[in-house]
């Protein structure tokens, strides 16, 4: 049976999108680092609050800063739109950001190098901070097997392009989102590989705990694979130094849960404490958190 006319529009569309990335990658290798991230941070605070992620993120901001006033707000809003534009123009060079030791500090990085020599498996958790994928560049680049979850792209010739960036980068274990993805992190554990997993986005039907207040839907899986492997929850941050593409790694103590034999409340213990984990690091450095995602239950935005 032929293929339906709508799927060859997707498949061009697709290739469109693709190209255009290319694109993208092609110029941006053209300059250097600070020029790529300087040209993301302009386009996006011109573009950015034109958008209708603008209204989602001043939600957002609200919600997390109540006593904020709309100077405050304001002010935000501009330096979150500055720092996305310059993570997510960062992303397509990041090997090159790697690469050069002078750009990169690792607080914590004897804690990497003991899971690296036998200490772990662990369940490494974070957020959308600053240039998050630095996170797992620096896993990886200590030497740890780790199993990085992603949410795979919409358009996949886009989504082979990221993936084929990441080896660039020495990121190779991926466990996609979804339930076939858990499966392959559980036999990634029983192998004796760490698991890494953002924890910071709505999780439909997952526990709800309390963020900035609120209730926020959050996924279960690390706690679950922590006290199913009776192992630690070592959190992680990155931070941006000044303005330009230099970051500080940061790895916190770790997250230890009791197993008293109450699995649910023992999740949920677990799924709270990282959600304060999460709005730690988010009222220290509010701008680099990723505030254009809808967090909270969809009543909250109506």
């Amino acid at each position: 049976m032929a293929a339906p006319y709508h799927s060859y529009v997707s498949v061009l569309i697709w290739m469109l999108e693709a190209a255009l990335f290319d694109a993208v990658c092609w110029l941006a290798r053209l300059f250097s680092v600070d020029s790529v991230s300087d040209c993301g941070a302009w386009v996006f605070r011109r573009i950015g609050p034109l958008t209708g992620a603008h209204r989602v993120a001043e939600r957002n901001l609200r919600i997390a800063f109540p006593d904020a006033g709309d100077a405050e707000i304001k002010r935000l809003l501009q330096a979150q739109w500055t720092e996305l534009g310059r993570s997510l123009s960062e992303i397509i060079i990041l090997d090159r950001i790697v690469a050069d030791t002078g750009r990169l500090e690792i607080d914590g990085e004897a804690s990497l190098a003991a899971i690296a020599a036998g200490a772990g498996p662990v369940v490494f958790i974070s957020g959308h901070f600053s240039t998050f994928e630095l996170m797992a560049a620096a896993i990886v680049r200590a030497g740890v097997p780790c199993q990085i979850t992603y949410r795979a792209m919409n358009n996949p010739y886009v989504d082979a392009r990221v993936r084929k960036n990441r080896f660039r980068y020495g990121v190779r274990l991926f466990a996609p989102k979804g339930l076939e993805g858990a499966r392959e992190l559980i036999r990634g554990l029983e192998r004796g590989e760490s698991v890494a997993l953002m924890n910071d986005q709505k999780f439909n039907g997952g526990i709800a705990a309390p963020l900035f207040g609120l209730m926020a839907y959050t996924a279960p899986g690390p706690a679950t694979f922590a006290l199913r492997f009776g192992i630690p929850i070592v959190p992680m941050s990155v931070q941006r130094i000044g303005d330009a593409a230099r970051f500080r790694i940061i790895v916190h103590e770790p997250i230890e849960l009791e197993s008293t034999g109450d699995r649910a409340a023992d999740i949920e213990t677990g799924v709270r404490r990282i959600n304060g984990f999460i709005e730690d690091r988010v009222r220290a450095r509010p701008a680099e958190w990723f505030w254009v995602h809808r967090r909270w239950p969809n009543e909250v935005y109506r």
